[in-house]
């Protein structure tokens, strides 16, 4: 007797963890920053995830001088194109946190005696 066929929506649902959808969100701000400043740690993500939709906050150091504002908004586009994308998820908005600026002057004296 052929066992009767289940249609895909009705076998069951795949659940994504929030830690992958923050490891996907923190990768892609990676991506979109280009580099991690010298001295600088990775960008890192948080995210809570309720019914399909990623509520996201990104944690990052960014170099100084640079234009801050279109690197926090290049990275929020960027996660929000990448989630959607990989983990089918809408993000309504990408929190983003400067953490610490990285300038190329201090870096250079902190190797002078004064």
């Amino acid at each position: 007797m052929p066992v009767p066929r289940v249609a895909a929506a009705e076998r069951g649902a795949t659940t994504i963890a929030d830690r992958v959808v923050a490891k996907i969100a923190a990768q892609a701000a990676r991506e979109a920053i280009g580099r991690v400043p010298e001295g600088g740690t990775s960008p890192h993500a948080t995210v809570t995830v309720h019914h399909d939709i990623a509520h996201v906050r990104i944690i990052l150091d960014l170099d100084y001088p640079s234009d801050i504002g279109g690197q926090c908004g290049a990275v929020r586009h960027r996660v929000t194109e990448r989630v959607k994308a990989l983990a089918g998820m809408e993000v309504p908005e990408v929190a983003v946190q400067v953490e610490q600026l990285h300038s190329v002057h201090s870096r250079a004296a902190q190797g002078r005696i004064r």
